[in-house]
């Protein structure tokens, strides 16, 4: 029997790898980022066509790589920053396994120029698949340019699990900005299908963060600094009234090495205690300095999970630092003392007399004596009724039915729990400004008035979408939102979709967007409100298994233009949600598959009183 066991190819084995280091197009950026920045660059260019699936350029003007270190660097782990095991537990470089270019360039088609400064000329290789193509000498600038094209070009299975464009465009900004967070340093430029989506020059920390999401965030920022022996922690966290219902602006850096950490992140909200909402989460952009040899980066392909030495105690550390950061803001509230407002506080001198206060009292006020009642001086009653007949008043009613003796059946009757056709209009009830009751022959039905406004909705904007007519409303004074690249590229995508359902939205520029026009059969108090709820569920719909892009608009806006909970309705509103609600398709369940309505059979309620 012949030998089964043989040793992979080199282009397999990149491959292979290339599976857990590169798995979209962010990855790749993320790669080829950090090795500019071990290169010492003050300047990093990302340019993407297709979401990346087209083109990946990253352009520097660091060190550059020498003709044999430019060669060397294509193959698995080759690395300038490891030489024994022990390195490992002090690295402060960025990338330094040597997987990465092999890694890419075994699923792509890579072109390198680079240059160092002391070199005349500098050098060109392209390598197709792992296969080198082609080596020269070329004239070009100092640094080193990096071209990924097709990716995945040769792994037709990896290719088809790519998302669309605009998917993959967030997850590029997200590695962008992990990498321009931790090095401000460095000018940064992002250029999305010939469109610049970042242009952030050399700033301290906070002018970075404000770069990147925008400039509402500069007055939401509260410094966070202290310095212990087992880390030093820096950066900043919002406001409580900056939390928002989706993740997205919650930044850890480690030795400015961006990581995921959820147990730190509850230590973060957590601080929060009794300031935010169960489902918010506040913005946060932490750094810490440790030790390196207390750390271990070296256990995810993508080192984006760290191990920590001591991570209990940092927890608390982190915790302690963000309720300090909270209460020397004042966050709480806290007396204005430079407001206008005069307080009139009264002053006795010293040589002023004391005088006793004085009570006035009614003392020819009896309470056993019915005739005092006649009294109207301080202490009496005015209003006493006498108690005399009170059995006469039993009488009266000795006889009756319970129904006609007792108020409350008549109020039971008014509420509309009776079936006559007379109070049919106020058979609908809103219990706790949330569920709607109304009686069935079967028992008694409950509606979440919500996800029924939900269904309502989703419908209607569904028919929008395919007939293409919806009535609008200009806006007489557009207002205008500043968003961060990422929502800016997600609402920009679906615009024209958004306009069929009545919002109109125009670019003003860096990132920023005009409200123009809004749904006219929708009572929108706040039009930036809605955009923000919109966006937060587009982002959820993001992940969900909706093919047709329609079905996740309408139901985006469904959920953003609901009505909400603590709303109270009036009888001619609630009769009206119920009738709609019971005209749709499927008036069972929300457009995400909750429950809209549940009946309590009689035979359970019955059960309730034995």
């Amino acid at each position: 029997m012949s030998d089964i066991i043989q040793l992979l190819p080199d282009s397999v084995a990149n491959q292979i790898a290339a599976g857990e280091v590169v798995q979209r197009p962010a990855s790749a950026i993320k790669e080829l980022m950090e090795n500019s920045v071990d290169a010492g660059s003050n300047q990093i260019q990302v340019i993407v066509k297709d979401g990346g699936k087209a083109l990946i350029q990253v352009i520097d003007n660091g060190c550059g790589m020498s003709e044999t270190d430019a060669r060397l660097s294509f193959e698995r782990h080759a690395t300038s920053k490891i030489r024994e095991a022990a390195d490992l537990f002090s690295v402060r470089t960025m990338g330094f396994r040597g997987e990465a270019l092999a890694s890419i360039s075994a699923i792509a088609e890579v072109e390198l120029r680079t240059r160092r400064h002391e070199d005349e000329v500098g050098v060109y290789i392209r390598i197709n698949g792992s296969q080198l193509e082609d080596h020269k000498s070329v004239a070009c600038p100092v640094g080193s340019n990096f071209s990924v094209k097709n990716l995945f070009f040769n792994v037709p299975a990896r290719r088809k699990f790519l998302k669309s464009s605009s998917l993959e465009l967030k997850h590029i900004i997200a590695e962008f900005q992990r990498v321009a967070l931790a090095n401000p340093d460095i000018a940064m430029s992002l250029n999305h299908n010939g469109a610049d989506v970042y242009n952030l020059p050399v700033s301290a920390i906070k002018q970075r963060i404000v770069g990147l999401f925008g400039r509402n965030m500069n007055q939401q920022l509260l410094d966070c600094t202290t310095n212990t022996t087992v880390a030093n922690i820096s950066g900043f966290i919002g406001r409580p009234e900056s939390a928002r219902k989706s993740a997205g602006e919650q930044f850890f850096f480690v030795n400015n090495r961006y990581f995921k950490s959820p147990y730190l992140h509850r230590a973060v909200v957590n601080s929060y205690d009794r300031l935010l909402s169960a489902d918010s989460i506040p913005p946060y952009f932490i750094y810490l300095e440790v030790d390196p040899n207390t750390i271990d980066v070296n256990i995810h392909p993508t080192k984006t999970e760290i191990k920590f030495e001591d991570e209990r105690t940092l927890w608390q550390i982190v915790h302690a630092v963000v309720k300090e950061s909270l209460g020397k803001f004042s966050v709480a509230p806290s007396i204005d003392f430079e407001t206008q407002q005069v307080i009139d506080i009264p002053f006795f001198p010293k040589s002023a007399p004391v005088n006793l206060p004085e009570i006035d009292i009614n003392s020819a006020f009896n309470p056993f004596d019915d005739e005092g009642d006649s009294f109207t001086g301080r202490g009496s009653s005015p209003h006493r009724q006498s108690a005399k007949g009170w059995q006469q008043l039993y009488q009266d009613n000795q006889g009756k039915d319970f129904e006609t003796s007792m108020p409350m059946t008549q109020t039971f009757r008014s509420k509309g729990f009776d079936d006559s056709d007379e109070v049919t209009a106020s058979r609908f009830f809103q219990f706790k400004d949330r569920y709607i009751l109304t009686s069935v022959k079967s028992g008694l039905m409950v509606i979440d008035q919500k996800y029924a406004h939900e269904r309502i909705l989703y419908e209607q904007y569904l028919g929008n979408l395919s007939s293409g007519q919806c009535v609008v409303q200009k806006e007489l004074f557009p207002q205008a939102i500043e968003l961060n690249a990422g929502d800016y590229n997600l609402l920009m995508q679906s615009h024209e979709d958004l306009s069929t359902l009545g919002i109109e939205v125009s670019s003003l520029g860096h990132s920023s967007i005009s409200i123009n026009s809004l749904p006219a059969n929708l009572k929108i108090s706040d039009p930036i409100k809605l955009i923000e709820d919109i966006l937060v569920s587009l982002k959820e719909e993001q992940t969900k298994p909706l093919d047709d892009a329609h079905q996740k608009l309408a139901a985006s806006m469904a959920k953003a233009a609901s009505i909400g909970y603590i709303r109270a309705l009036s009888t001619i509103e609630m009769q009206d949600l119920v009738d709609k609600l019971f005209a749709c398709q499927h008036p069972n369940l929300s457009p995400d598959g909750k429950v809209i309505l549940t009946i309590i059979s009689l035979d359970e309620l019955e059960k309730r009183f034995k």
